[in-house]
C-alpha cells in the first residue's frame, strides 16, 4: 500500500459499506464528530463536485480523494487514496490525512457494532510545550498494550477504568472498544498524538474521540467531563 492510501477491512457487504458513503444520515454517524458545522461539512465533502462509478464501488471527492470499496469473501475493503492538497488546505495535509485515518475506523465500528445505532460524541483537544507523550499522559504503556482484535484493561491517569478490545493501533493513534461507552455492546474511543505543524500547530496537540451510544444525559457528561479536565491538565494550550 501507498503511502497516500489508507485501508480499512470492514466485516459487511460492499453495498452497505457504499450506504455509509452516500446517505447523509449515516455518514453522521461516523463522520468527525458532533458539531454545529457537521451537516454542512458532510454536504461539501461527499456531494458537492464528487462523481461515483456506475458499479457503487469508487467515489471521487472534490480534492482528490478517492473511495474505492473491494467485495471479498468475508466483508468488503475500504481504501481511500488521499488527493495532493492544494491552496488553502496544502499545510494540512498530514492533518487531513489523520482524520481521515480516525474517520474509516469510526466508519468500520458504526457499520460493524452499531448498524442501526445513533452515536453521541464527546470531542477534546488541546497543546502542550511538555515532552510527554499523551500515552504516558494517561499511564498508557504502550509496550504491554494487546494487539489489534485482542482484549485490554486499563487503568487511565484521570482515574477511569477502561475495558474492551484494541479496535486498532498505529504509531500516533490507538483505537479503544469500551464497555462503558454504550448501553449495549460498547463505543469507541480513539486517542490521537499531533505532532507540531509550522505555522499553524506550534506544539504537540492531542485529540479525543468518544463515540457513545444510548447513554443517559448524566453517564455522557461524566465521561465528557473526565476529558475535559485531561486536557486542561495535560494539553491546556490552544
Amino acid at each position: 500500500m501507498g503511502n497516500n492510501e489508507l485501508s480499512v477491512h470492514i466485516n459487511a457487504d460492499a453495498e452497505q459499506v457504499w450506504r455509509m458513503l452516500r446517505e447523509p444520515a449515516r455518514i453522521a454517524q461516523w463522520h468527525g464528530w458532533e458539531s454545529d458545522s457537521l451537516s454542512d461539512e458532510i454536504a461539501e465533502i461527499y456531494y458537492a463536485k464528487v462523481s461515483e462509478s456506475t458499479d457503487h464501488l469508487t467515489l471521487h471527492l472534490e480534492m482528490g480523494d478517492v473511495f474505492t470499496l473491494t467485495p471479498m469473501a468475508d466483508g468488503t475493503v475500504l481504501t481511500m487514496t488521499r488527493g495532493k492538497a492544494t491552496g488553502q488546505w496544502a499545510a494540512y495535509d498530514s492533518d487531513i490525512t489523520a482524520g481521515w485515518a480516525i474517520f474509516i475506523q469510526q466508519l468500520r465500528f458504526a457499520l460493524e457494532r452499531h448498524p442501526h445505532g445513533t452515536r453521541r460524541t464527546i470531542f477534546a483537544d488541546g497543546m502542550t510545550a511538555s515532552s510527554r507523550s499523551l500515552w504516558e499522559a494517561l499511564g498508557i504503556d504502550t509496550g504491554w498494550l494487546p494487539e489489534s482484535g485482542e482484549d485490554y484493561e486499563l487503568s487511565l491517569s484521570t482515574g477511569a477504568e477502561l475495558q474492551g478490545k484494541v479496535w486498532y493501533r498505529s504509531e500516533t493513534q490507538l483505537g479503544l472498544t469500551v464497555h462503558g461507552y454504550a448501553e449495549r455492546g460498547d463505543g469507541l474511543l480513539v486517542l490521537a498524538e499531533q505532532a507540531p505543524l509550522a505555522g499553524i500547530r506550534p506544539a504537540k496537540g492531542a485529540q479525543v474521540i468518544a463515540s457513545t451510544y444510548d447513554l443517559g444525559a448524566a453517564a455522557l457528561e461524566e465521561i465528557s467531563e473526565q476529558w475535559d479536565a485531561f486536557m486542561e491538565q495535560n494539553f491546556p494550550e490552544g
